[in-house]
């Protein structure tokens, strides 16, 4: 083996080493980046209408319990973008919604968009790694619906009052809120959407609602060929 080829396998081998080694950072950066890569790509590529989950069909999606953002997500323009095209999908005509959840969007985070029928003008407000401290109250029925179980409606009980905590997200600060009526209920499907778990497995009676279809725009339920999900 002559010199010349003794530098070229030597330089072959640097070159390997150096590659492997980048590749190894890459993939350590890569996993530390606010959101996984499937979660941005969701948030990316999304039209500002969202495509909502549905059971049974992504039901993987649907049935794993969320985790808190980090510090890094809460900061990052990911978020921002994650929940003004949640706002939007939530109160577009396709979904004529009064809630939504992160994992009906395909994001499994503590993120829920409701609107707050008990504030004035009935405002949609957006609740970071939030949880319900304390149920409290009467306990009664009501009819449910969810954008992730067309076009069924069930009679699920709930309590009266709910205590929630939460991040907001225009000051990051953790805030506290007790809850009463509609918007107490609203509190609790969608959190529940947050522990994998949907009205229909607390509902007394589950029935197909014949005015589902009247109450909103034709939407197309056709999961996305981009989507990075599994079903």
């Amino acid at each position: 083996m002559n010199n010349r080829t003794k530098y070229s396998l030597t330089w072959l081998l640097v070159v390997a080493v150096i590659g492997l080694a980048t590749g190894a950072l890459y993939a350590l950066w890569d996993n530390h980046r606010p959101f996984s890569k499937e979660q941005r790509t969701i948030i990316r590529q999304s039209d500002s209408v969202m495509y909502v989950t549905t059971w049974p069909e992504d039901s993987t999606v649907l049935r794993t319990p969320s985790v808190d953002l980090t510090k890094a997500e809460l900061k990052s323009k990911d978020l921002k973008t994650l929940l003004a095209k949640m706002l939007t999908t939530v109160r577009s005509p396709q979904q004529g919604g009064v809630g939504i959840a992160a994992p009906q969007v395909g994001i499994g985070k503590r993120i829920v968009c409701l609107q707050r029928f008990d504030k004035e003008g009935g405002p949609f407000e957006c609740y970071l790694n939030i949880r319900i401290d304390s149920l409290y109250g009467s306990i009664g029925k009501g009819p449910e619906g969810c954008l992730s179980v067309p076009p069924m409606r069930g009679l699920v009980p709930r309590h009266t009052n709910v205590i929630v905590s939460y991040i907001q997200p225009e000051t990051l600060e953790p805030k506290r809120d007790t809850v009463s009526g509609y918007t107490a209920v609203i509190f609790q499907h969608e959190c529940d959407h947050l522990d994998g778990i949907l009205y229909i497995d607390r509902a007394d009676t589950v029935y197909v609602s014949p005015s589902w279809e009247a109450e909103r725009r034709a939407y197309d339920y056709t999961r996305p060929e981009w989507w990075p999900l599994l079903p």
